[in-house]
Parts: structure tokens; sequence; C-alpha cells
């Protein structure tokens, strides 16, 4: 099931390691889209403004604990280079044993507090009740979308990309099917799509969990193993907490983004919405190689291998502008049709397809951006990449979009969405220019004198 990065052809083991992370993000995504198809097309707009006023706040909710769990797997990745293997099932252990008590302590706070977080948000009434709703079953089921993503970023820090595919695959069949017959059969409303989403991670979790003690020697879940390790837990830290510090305060950026929106009414927040997700799945070769790299470098790093980073790297960056300028033109051609998806509704299709063709064209720099920090990050390298995010969004992305959709500038909407593409040019470059410093190849958890 694992796979060793450290040896063969750069180019050939990230696009191997890639493409089914690619196809599981795809899967992984039909998740949101499936939600938002189902509710704009058999319960209303208002319920899909719902939907979607409910994601940053989601997000905001699990990016700290997401981020940690990124510190971990990066840690798992550089011990497996290293072949330090009793290493590995520690951080395993201390992974699970953080997730548990970190998702409780969540779902806990989140289903108290969701009302007051979208009263202060000023979502409009007729929204507010079904995105309360939405909210606190989905969070309510965190443990378990915590554990079955967990175990995902682990299989993929040992290089195995495979198995949580399969995994995937099943969990959003079963979510579409559970989305359908909670929805249209028993007349459940938005709350029967929030309990599509958590029961069918749930079933995926044992499911993956049962296959995973049989086949994996490296693995073997029970709550009777999780054994807490301060030391490797403390490593991870220091390399998740700046992403995990990142992650928040880009998920506060999306709930301030989500209140510019909201300005501008249920339409605009509908057509946001649907746009949204339809750019989800655009990034997701963004995320894929991001992902890729991250293992491809903690890998080769543990190995201490740092021409083979290099090498792919510059592979990496290759297949990402071919894809995203492949999207980019389809976005273009077919946004409006995309949207339709979604809702039929005038106004909401044209403000959401203004969206797509200013966000789209400008996904070669997205995705340059995402394996440039992908890379960083798998080095362990994450604090430099915090501020630049940082910078991008609350120092550029935030202000532009609420200034240039102000009635004296005259774009309206459009001036939110113009925020995106200037926030991700200053992010590349950013990281760019830092990674040419080299600074980032002294950051690895392993220490070991240099093969190359």
């Amino acid at each position: 099931m694992a796979r060793d990065l450290t040896v063969g052809k750069e180019g050939k083991q990230i696009l191997l390691f890639a493409l089914p992370v690619l196809a599981a993000t795809i899967f992984q995504q039909l998740y949101n889209v499936v939600d938002s198809i189902i509710v704009g097309n058999y319960i209303g707009k208002e319920a899909l403004a719902a939907v979607g006023a409910s994601f940053p706040v989601i997000f905001v909710t699990i990016s700290l604990i997401i981020g940690i769990s990124t510190g971990i797997s990066v840690v798992i990745s550089q011990y497996f280079g290293a072949k330090e293997f009793d290493s590995v099932v520690k951080a395993i252990n201390t992974f699970y044993a953080f997730i548990f008590v970190a998702s409780i302590v969540l779902s806990l706070f989140g289903v108290y507090f969701a009302r007051d977080i979208f009263v202060a948000l000023k979502l409009p009434a007729d929204v507010l009740n079904d995105a309360v709703d939405y909210l606190q079953i989905y969070l309510g089921g965190l443990i378990l979308m915590f554990a079955f993503y967990g175990t995902n970023a682990i299989l993929r820090g040992m290089g195995d990309s495979k198995t949580p595919l399969y995994f995937t695959i099943f969990s959003t069949l079963l979510n579409i099917v559970l989305d359908l017959v909670f929805v249209i059969v028993f007349g459940w409303g938005i709350k029967g799509v929030a309990y599509a989403s958590v029961i069918a991670q749930g079933i995926s979790f044992i499911m993956a969990t049962y296959f995973i003690n049989r086949g994996e020697s490296l693995i073997h879940f029970s709550i009777r193993g999780f054994k807490f390790d301060y030391e490797i837990f403390m490593k991870s830290l220091k390399i998740g907490l700046p992403t995990g510090l990142q992650q928040s305060f880009v998920a506060l950026g999306m709930i301030f983004i989500m209140r510019i929106v909201n300005d501008f009414g249920t339409n605009a927040i509908a057509a946001y919405t649907a746009a949204s997700r339809l750019d989800a799945f655009a990034s997701m070769p963004a995320m894929a190689f991001s992902s890729a790299i991250a293992t491809f470098v903690g890998q080769n790093i543990g190995a201490n291998k740092i021409e083979r980073v290099r090498k792919g790297f510059i592979m990496t960056l290759s297949f990402t502008s071919i894809l995203s300028v492949t999207v980019s033109i389809s976005m273009y051609f077919f946004g409006k049709e995309l949207i339709m998806l979604f809702s039929k509704d005038q106004d909401v299709i044209e403000i959401g397809y203004r969206y797509l063709v200013i966000v789209s064209s400008f996904y070669v720099l997205f995705t340059a951006m995402f394996s440039t920090q992908g890379l960083l990050r798998g080095a362990g390298d994450t604090l430099i990449p915090m501020f630049i995010t940082l910078i991008s969004l609350w120092i550029l992305r935030i202000p532009l979009s609420y200034y240039l959709s102000r009635p004296s500038f005259g774009l309206g909407t459009d001036g939110i969405w113009w925020g995106i593409p200037i926030a991700w040019s200053f992010g590349f470059i950013a990281s760019f220019v830092y990674y040419k410093t080299g600074r980032w190849k002294t950051k690895s958890v392993v220490k070991k004198q240099s093969k190359e």
C-alpha cells in the first residue's frame, strides 16, 4: 500500500501519486456540489444560500485542526522516507488521539453557537434557520469526518494515494444516494442533506478501518491503541500550527467575504455558492499536486535527496500549468451552463458566471502558488507561507473586495471577485521568491548527512 517516493523518475512518481489524489478530490468535491445541486433544485435558492453561508463557518471551525493534522502528516512522510518506521507508528497513534479529543470539543462549540454566529454575520432572515439546521447537524458529526479524512491523510503521508481514492469514491456515491433519498423521498429538506454527509463519512470510516487493519502493517486502528507521544506532537505542532493558523485566517477571511456578499442579497449569495462550488472543482488540480509535492518533498527531505526535490517541483509546475489553462478555457465557454445546474434564476446565473470569468482567468497563478507552498510544507517550512497568506488575504483580498464592490467604484459584485486574483498574484510571487532563497532546506524533522 505504501509507496517509496525517494527512488524512480521524479515526474512519473509525482504523477502516479497525484492522479489518485486528484480523482479522490473530484469525488470529495462532489459532496458539496451534489448537496448544492439537490438543494438548489428541490428545496430552493434560500436553502442553497444557507449551504453556502455555512461552508466558511465550517471551514473556520475545523481549519486549525486540519493544519495541525497536516503537520503530523508531514512528520509521518519524513519518518517514512528516513525508514524510521517505529516513529511512523508513534506519529499515527498521536494523530488519532489528537483528532479524537479535538473533534469532540469543536462539535460542542459549533452546535451551541451556530445561531449566534449567523446572526453576527447578518445573514438574511429567509436563510437563517436553514443555515443553523445545516451547520448544527454537520458539525455534530465532526468526529466521523476527522477520522475519515485523517486516515486518508496518514496513508498519503506514507505514499499511498490509491486506497484513499477507493474509500472516497464509496463515500461520495453513498452521499449522493442518501441525498436523494432523504430530500426527495423522505422530504427532510436541508437537514437531510446534512445527515447524508455525516452518515456517509461515518460508514466510510468504519469500512476504511476494517480494511486497513487487515492489510496495512503499520496502521492498526484501535481505541485501546491510542498512545500520545508528546515529543512527536510538538514536532508536528511546530510544522502544523502555522498551517493551522493560516487555514484559520483563510477561513475567517471567507466569512468576511461572505459578509460582503450578504450585502447584495439572496441572489448574490446563491450565485456565490454555486460559482464557488465550481471554483472548488477548478482548483482541484492545484490541491492534488500540492498534496503530491508535499509528500514527495517530505519523503525526499527525510532521505536527504534535495536534487530530487528541485526536479519534482519543476515537473509539478509543468503539470499544473497545463491543467489550469484547460480548466480556465472550459469555465469561460461553459460557465453559464454549469451555473444552471444549481439554479434557473437568471440573476443567479449572471452573477455566478461573472465570478467564473474573472477568477478562472488566473488559475495558472493559483496552481503555481499552491505547488510552491506544497513544497515548502513538505519540507516542514510553514511559517513564512503563513505570513504570505495572511498578507494576501487580509491586506489585499478582503479590503479590495470591499472597496471595489462599493457604489463609488461601480463594479458591484464584480468588485468582490476581482480581489481574488490580485491576492493570488502576490501569493505566488512572494512564495516563489522565498523558495529561491533555499531556507526551506534546513527545516527537516529528520537530520542526516547529505547524500547529494
